[in-house]
């Protein structure tokens, strides 16, 4: 307790209309004696794309008197406990964190009990700060909300699962690469990847069976070719005209998922697809969703990709950097 520092230095995003955040000092984050809060100090987080935009319109979900820290992706290491946690003090953990306390870009941070998983003890624990966010929506997508077989599924669900086609909308970012590394592992039989002409090797790596460079080819030329390439489940993480032409790609009776934007307000003219479940979803934080990806790391089965690790110092280079729409894996900030 004596060790602990009594100020951290965090971003903060001051303004929740505007999408800026400052360096600053604050005083050390305390949890709530008799609750399930834990004080981890933070080896790293990682910046989500369009996060600074999210309190303006829903301010709701960051409580009435949002002191807003961005990032929720954590790698840390836990510094305060309840008597009853699975995390006692010095356990190695990840999880993804909820909006509705704050973030992690700051030295010092607070989780819950079910947002938090133990850490592989074999990753770097900076680099891991890419895996958690990621992953646990690329598990909730799958299985959750796109229907396949989990990874505890028996020798029917798995064959249920070889029997579907999955196509994958910007396949190499931070979740489309747990997309990919997921569906592999659970046995989907046509893992189609949408992605640009120099990452067609990474996500063929990753698991894709079928890649569909769209510097090359749209997802409307791609299925005008050949109509018998329609597939089950169409996961989107990328929105706009992707999305639209996603429409066209799925069976009658598929789902069309998105992370990015609502699917129904993209359904192009004159798309004739009958029964498609479609939505946009937001994963829940859950650090249960990281015990196969615990174990698949430990197996050597799947892989972290991070495109940069900045300081806190610069901050502002890792939100440019993600803004810019041409990361390969995740950002990370190192405070």
């Amino acid at each position: 307790m004596s060790s602990l520092p009594s100020t951290i230095r965090s971003l903060s995003q001051p303004d929740p209309s505007k999408a800026e955040v400052i360096l600053t000092t604050v005083p050390l984050p305390t949890i709530t004696p008799g609750s399930n809060e834990h004080l981890i100090r933070v080896h790293a987080t990682s910046p989500c794309a369009g996060e600074l935009r999210w309190p303006s319109f829903a301010l709701e979900y960051y409580g009435k008197d949002p002191k807003i820290v961005p990032c929720y992706d954590l790698s840390g290491t836990v510094v305060q406990a309840p008597a009853n946690s699975p995390f006692a003090a010095g356990t190695e953990i990840w999880g993804r964190t909820g909006v509705s306390h704050p973030g992690n870009a700051r030295e010092y941070t607070v989780a819950y009990t079910e947002e938090l998983a133990l850490r592989p003890k074999s990753l770097d624990p900076v680099e891991a700060a890419s895996v958690p966010l990621s992953a646990i929506t690329a598990v909730q997508a799958l299985f959750d909300q796109g229907g396949l077989a989990g990874f505890d599924a028996d020798e029917e669900g798995r064959k249920a699962n070889s029997s579907k086609r999955v196509l994958i909308i910007a396949a190499s970012g931070g979740v489309g690469i747990w997309l990919l590394q997921l569906a592999r592992e659970a046995g989907v039989g046509g893992i189609v990847a949408v992605c640009g002409t120099s990452n067609v090797d990474l996500v063929k790596e990753l698991g894709a069976t079928e890649v569909i460079d769209y510097r090359k080819q749209s997802l409307n030329e791609w299925i005008a070719e050949d109509e018998s390439r329609k597939v089950d489940l169409v996961i989107d993480c990328k929105g706009g005209e992707s999305l639209s032409q996603s429409w066209n790609c799925v069976k009658n009776g598929g789902k069309l998922l998105s992370i990015v934007e609502a699917t129904e307000p993209r359904k192009p003219a004159g798309n004739t697809a009958k029964d498609v479940t479609n939505y946009f979803f937001i994963m829940e934080p859950r650090g249960s969703d990281m015990i196969h990806v615990n174990r698949f790391f430990e197996e050597g089965k799947v892989r972290m990709l991070v495109d940069s690790v900045f300081s806190l110092d610069d901050y502002q280079k890792a939100f440019d950097r993600l803004d810019g729409g041409r990361a390969t894996g995740k950002i990370l900030i190192k405070p």
